[in-house]
């Protein structure tokens, strides 16, 4: 079988049988929850708003500079140090990622 003489049709038919080419999607990122995500540079809070294939879109964003004690900063999201982002979306890239967890609040203020 040659590939370049398919036809629409044939295109449409193993479209079908591998699944309209489209992955499952088995993420465990909840669109709309606030998160604390810790990437290989630096640790990053926001509302996660988009989830595409290498990214993750946050809206309301933060780095932080110092969390304090971590435990204590993820309970209560309370952090020493935070530089807010200008309003707008800020991507980061799901290969950096280390972890993440929901947390309660996003800081918006300098601090």
């Amino acid at each position: 079988m040659d590939i370049n003489e398919l036809t629409l049709g044939q295109v449409k038919e193993l479209q079908a049988m591998l699944g309209g080419g489209k992955l499952p999607d088995n993420s465990a990122w909840e669109i709309g929850k606030n998160y604390l995500i810790r990437t290989v540079t630096m640790i990053d809070t926001g509302r996660l708003v988009a989830v595409a294939e290498h990214e993750l879109v946050l809206e309301d964003a933060a780095w932080i500079a110092d969390t304090g004690r971590f435990s204590d900063a993820v309970k209560k999201a309370e952090f020493n140090e935070v530089e807010p982002f200008p309003v707008g979306r800020v991507i980061i890239g799901r290969g950096a990622v280390i972890d993440a967890v929901i947390i309660r609040d996003i800081p918006r203020s300098q601090k």
